[in-house]
């Protein structure tokens, strides 16, 4: 497996090592020792798999006190996956990083606690699966603007996105970041 950096400290995309052949493909998808070889050593509490349409846009969530890792592979079409760094103490505070994962790539995304995920779909069906390192919680998630202006995601889209209606009332980076927790190593890990 390769772990390859992207512009924001931390976050990674993972390239395995893919064996073909005339029956299909064999791959790992994860490894503990790979994974914390690679920087990644962390323990995975929940697995989620979601099946969207083209033009779908899921984000940008973050939980707040019980911030989530993800990691984030496409099994089926090709999503434009993205991390917001929202870590105040951060010197790469609201910048965010976006990768093209698809079931030819076979690429993931490691995103650290402390970041926004959203991904949108650009094929017909999208079928993403990621592990995350804390539970789901509800009452701890905020979400943000898909589209907040100051944060200023490129999204890969042809018109207006398909909205959850939450998503599509999601305030943007400013309006909630009294509410943002500080990482005390935030500043550190960027280095």
């Amino acid at each position: 497996m390769k772990f390859r950096s992207t512009d924001i400290p931390g976050v990674l995309v993972v390239e395995p090592r893919v064996y073909h052949d005339p029956r299909g493909f064999f791959l790992e998808t994860y490894h503990r020792g790979k994974f914390a070889d690679g920087g990644i050593d962390v323990t995975f509490v929940q697995d989620n798999h979601s099946r969207s349409t083209t033009g779908t846009l899921r984000g940008l969530h973050a939980q707040l006190t019980r911030p989530q890792g993800k990691l984030v592979r496409t099994i089926r079409g090709e999503i434009f996956d993205v991390a917001v760094d929202i870590r105040r103490a951060s010197p790469t505070f609201g910048h965010w990083v976006g990768v093209r994962l698809s079931e030819e790539n076979f690429q993931q995304l490691w995103i650290p606690p402390g970041f926004a995920h959203g991904f949108c779909v650009l094929s017909e069906v999208a079928e993403v699966e990621y592990k995350c390192t804390e539970l789901y919680a509800p009452e701890d998630e905020i979400s943000l603007a898909w589209n907040d202006p100051d944060v200023g995601v490129r999204w890969p889209l042809d018109g207006e996105p398909l909205l959850s209606q939450r998503d599509a009332a999601a305030p943007n980076l400013a309006e909630v970041l009294h509410r943002l927790p500080v990482f005390p190593n935030a500043a550190a890990d960027a280095r």
